[in-house]
């Protein structure tokens, strides 16, 4: 709702920016997302209820794809092509549209629903949209997904060499599905309600991503589940009594997301369980936590009747509050009852027989022979409590962005302000938030039955700290690190309860099928449990399977800088395919610090191949002697082509090359759509674009991130080398005796990098951009691979409202734009002392292969999830990644830029010298070039202790040069191999 315009005093004036007084009403904070976002789907449902809009009668409708409007022959394939589909089916794929006409005789609220067939293996997830009478009915239907069922290729747990059982490739299962439309956060429990109107009415449905068969599009009147007192009338039989079926949880018979998996749980209460070696007998955990995903087990009975489920179950949820499963048979809800089935959380396992709030239980009803029990992950029953949050939530980011219009972002505890004059309901709008919080809080109480739990007592203190500002608030501008800004404000709180809400992970070990039967009891024993806990610590003194230990002569010993389940996988990969291949033995180990490396070399009981290490280390390990020289391998010149050449810099000394990179990072733009185009702001190609939109960003509050704020006191090359290259800079002079960092060039690329905080008011600090990202504070900046995967698994609220676009640059002299950028993930290398070092080369090879990297990144992400996203640093296996397409164009034209820092001796000094004069020039006022020529002093001064400790110079005389390793020295190398 636009405000009034209010007269704003002369002293208020003279105090606040003229761009930001005057600003244009109809571009408020509170408007933006109004602009460019529909409203939710809760708020859109209340607005029909109020005007008497509710389900419409009986009513169902089949639309044909041969009955689509405006579709091209081509585009529709023939019925011997349709995969069993008994009608021509369409092919939809490449942003793609249908359109279908209903004609309805009564205005109401209808479901739609979907005959499909999902193409391809990748687990990117088919997404699209809906649009009824041209237009979005609510925001929720900009996403809907589409998704594919998954099954294990084996139902048989294969064993380790440790004799530990490996969760089975999973594939998808080729077959067509039906789903009704629903929200793509799976908040809502029930299907998308689409409201049609009395007469003909069009129903677009568009590709945002993915690859699938369509067939019949249906339109139908809004289903009912029966209470259980009328679907106990609805099926007429008896409990059989005598009944027992048991079914190992963790072989589910199929999933609609890959990475529900099996896990290990080391507890003797668990079946089946070996005290020796991990087996995978239980479902759950954080693989299965996420509201809808679905796991289906098959139930064979021999008579038809009543029967009751129990589930052995373990909720052990941190924050101690419940967790929900909607249970289904035969793919259907089979009463209300059990549509939000609550368990609580429990320190033991417990055999939770579906019951009644009084603890009878439940009798579900299933047919002789084959049937399906199905449990689905359910966080509807706090929606409309992260519905509230949202809310309050969207109204701290509006009222932070006005007081910050009104005191010109302005934090100063010394300056007064009478906020109260110009936003005369500052009060009642936190005292309103903070009783909607209240009554969330009492109503999640109810959930825990009365247990205060981690997301009642946060919204509880977030309430208290609403009420706090409330008393006093011309204060505010100089406390907004309590209400939107900050680890401890209220909006970070409320962010984590979100968070927290959402999740609601259980595990599960059996299933019984059962009538009156006894069932085995969950846990062990008192005097069981304590045997099994004192064979158990002498069982802890046997050598980890993947600790570092001696290996065998023949054996290729390889350390890894990785988590386990890297380094399980890494490791059954090679004995399936590598050692068959090539007949030669590895052992994989876990490195917990790759220190642990340096300490190695000294004792001389270093591995032969060392994996996950940072790129720095192979030249610290290299001018000791302590790397071996890959160049030394006839077929390095193969190998070399499949990497970024700036890669490559940091690990070359003279002509040699003492690592591989393994994986690669990137820095690229991160802009929210919906922001940029509310304020009509263009995307950034160069830094003088970056400049000519900040004042538009910066009059609404917001502004633009660059990685200088990401860093805290020091700032590393990854955030200032990118200024001084793109301005054709550099940071040696050619013979490597000394810096350049006070030529002309280099000194231009720190000036704008300080101007950048100076003068045009960048953010000096930031500690987490991806938060500021998401509660759009920061709604374009330069960031890398972990902002990438945070926003890609753990921000589904803005999914599909952000894009990333290549680094801004520098436009050169014959148009082209200087967008060069570090890159520094992690490498791979062989050891000087290593007695297998040609082994080693042939797995290193193996290792940084385009299929291996290929397999093992869609593996990883198919197994654990969205968030195990593997940045490998071959660009052809890259290119094939699991990753959204024009991602991963952005990603790889990015690359074609890389360059990073070469190493030398005393690069450290330069890098510490860049990062003080930043400081001196930003907090001190001191002018650039005076602050590098000193800096040029304290750097040559370390430059020539280095060298001479390396034998590079002699009582300050240049004994040999040293050679700056070039991107086109290694461009030579993939030259000379091709010819």
């Amino acid at each position: 709702m636009k405000r009034k315009m209010l007269f704003w005093p002369l002293l208020l004036l003279l105090l606040i920016p003229n761009h930001i007084a005057f600003a244009d009403e109809k571009n408020s904070p509170e408007q933006l997302a109004e602009q460019v976002i529909e409203p939710s789907y809760l708020y859109i449902l209340k607005q029909w209820k109020e005007v008497g809009i509710d389900n419409a009668s009986p009513y169902e409708r089949a639309i044909s794809p041969t009955d689509f409007l405006s579709v091209p022959e081509s585009d529709l394939v023939p019925l011997n092509e349709s995969k069993g589909y008994e009608d021509q089916v369409f092919s939809w794929k490449d942003q793609k549209s249908i359109t279908v006409e209903v004609d309805v005789e009564e205005e109401g609220l209808y479901e739609l629903g979907f005959d499909y067939f999902p193409l391809g293996e990748g687990i990117v997830p088919i997404e699209g949209s809906i649009e009824v009478n041209g237009s979005y009915p609510y925001y929720e239907s900009r996403r809907i997904l589409f998704p594919k069922d998954w099954k294990s290729a084996s139902t048989k747990f294969e064993k380790d060499r440790f004799g530990d059982e490996i969760i089975p490739k999973q594939v998808p299962i080729e077959e067509w599905h039906y789903v009704k439309a629903e929200d793509s956060s799976y908040l809502h429990s029930r299907p998308l309600k689409f409201h049609l109107k009395a007469g003909k009415n069009t129903i677009k449905l568009s590709n945002l991503r993915g690859e699938m068969l369509l067939g019949n599009v249906y339109v139908d009147s809004v289903g009912t589940i029966p209470s259980y007192e009328k679907y106990l009338e609805q099926n007429k039989g008896e409990l059989v009594d005598d009944a027992m079926v048991t079914i190992e949880a963790e072989h589910p018979a199929k999933k609609n997301s890959s990475f529900i998996r099996p896990v290990n749980k080391q507890d003797a209460s668990v079946v089946p369980y070996k005290r020796d070696s991990r087996l995978l007998n239980v479902i759950g955990g954080e693989s299965w936590e996420q509201s809808g995903q679905s796991a289906t087990w098959n139930i064979e009975v021999e008579e038809s009747g009543y029967y009751n489920i129990s589930l052995k179950v373990l909720q052990e949820k941190q924050t101690s509050f419940p967790v929900y499963r909607t249970v289904m048979i035969n793919g259907e809800v089979p009463f209300e009852e059990v549509e939000h089935y609550g368990f609580q959380q429990e320190k033991n396992w417990k055999n939770e027989t579906l019951s009644d709030d009084n603890g009878e239980a439940y009798r579900f009803y299933l047919e002789k022979g084959s049937n399906t029990l199905t449990l689905k992950v359910d966080a509807s029953p706090v929606n409309r409590t992260l519905f509230e949050i949202d809310q309050v939530m969207q109204g701290i980011e509006e009222l932070s962005l006005s007081i910050k219009q009104l005191t010109g972002n302005s934090q100063d505890r010394s300056r007064g302000w009478r906020i109260t004059e110009y936003l005369p309901d500052i009060e009642d709008r936190l005292l309103n938030w903070a009783d909607a919080l209240d009554k969330e809080s009492e109503y999640l109480l109810q959930l825990s039955e009365g247990q205060e739990a981690v997301e009642v007592v946060s919204l509880n203190i977030a309430s208290e700290r609403l009420r706090s500002l409330a008393e006093s608030p011309d204060e505010i501008p100089s406390r907004l690190t309590q209400l939107s800004e900050g680890s401890s404000s209220v909006a970070q709180i409320l962010g984590n309860a979100i968070l927290d809400l959402k999740k609601q992970p259980l595990f599960m070990d059996r299933i019984y099928i059962h009538g009156d039967e006894k069932l085995p009891k969950a846990e062990l024993g008192f005097f069981a449990k304590t045997k099994e806990s004192v064979l158990k610590f002498f069982h802890s003194f046997k050598s980890n399977t993947l600790a570092t230990e001696d290996v065998e002569d023949d054996v290729v010993d390889i350390w890894v800088n990785r988590p386990r389940q890297y380094v399980e996988l890494m490791q059954n990969m090679a004995d399936q395919q590598f050692t068959p291949e090539t007949g030669i033995k590895v052992r994989f180990s876990i490195m917990p610090s790759e220190q642990k490396l340096i300490l190695a070399n000294a004792a001389n009981s270093q591995p032969d191949l060392a994996l996950g290490i940072s790129t720095w280390l192979p030249y610290e390990l290299a001018i000791r002697g302590a790397a071996y020289d890959l160049r030394q391998f006839d077929d390095f010149g193969e190998t070399v082509g499949r990497f970024s050449p700036g890669a490559f810099l940091p690990m070359i000394i003279d002509d040699s090359v003492y690592a591989l990179p393994e994986t690669q990072d990137f820095f690229v733009q991160f802009y929210r759509k919906d922001i940029l185009n509310a304020l009509d702001v263009p995307v950034p190609d160069t830094w003088d674009d970056v400049v000519e939109v900040l004042p538009e960003l910066q009059r609404f509050g917001l502004n633009y991130y660059t990685p200088i704020a990401g860093a805290v006191a020091f700032k590393p090359f990854q955030a200032t080398a990118p200024f001084i290259y793109q301005n054709q800079g550099d940071l040696y002079v050619e013979n490597g005796m000394g810096t350049s960092i006070d030529s002309d060039e280099t000194i231009k690329g720190i000036q704008f990098m300080t101007d950048l905080n100076t003068i045009y008011s960048t953010p000096l600090q930031v500690p987490n951009f991806y938060n500021h990202f998401r509660y759009s504070t920061l709604p374009i900046g330069v960031s890398n691979f972990q902002t990438y995967v945070q926003l890609t698994a753990a921000a589904p609220e803005i999914s599909g409202w952000w894009d990333i676009a290549p680094h801004p640059g520098v436009m050169q002299e014959d148009g082209t734009v200087s967008r060069w950028a570090t890159g520094s993930g992690q490498a791979g290398m062989i050891f000087n002392g290593s007695k297998n070092k040609e082994q080693a080369w042939e797995l290193l090879k193996w290792w940084t292969s385009t299929e291996i990297q290929t397999d093992f990144a869609t593996t990883l992400q198919i197994m654990y999830g969205p968030s195990y996203m593997w940045n490998t640093s071959n660009l052809e296996a890259f290119a094939q990644l699991p990753w959204p397409e024009e991602h991963k164009e952005v990603i790889l034209e990015q690359w074609e830029q890389l360059m990073e820092v070469p190493k030398t001796p005393y690069t450290y000094m330069i890098e510490r010298e860049i990062s003080n004069v930043w400081n001196r020039v930003v907090f001190d006022g001191e002018n650039t070039r005076s602050a590098v020529d000193d800096a040029v002093v304290t750097i040559d001064r370390e430059m020539r202790r280095k060298m001479e400790e390396f034998g590079y110079m002699k009582d300050g005389k240049l004994i040999k040069p040293y050679h700056i390793p070039t991107i086109e020295q290694v461009e030579s190398w993939v030259e000379e191999n091709d010819e």
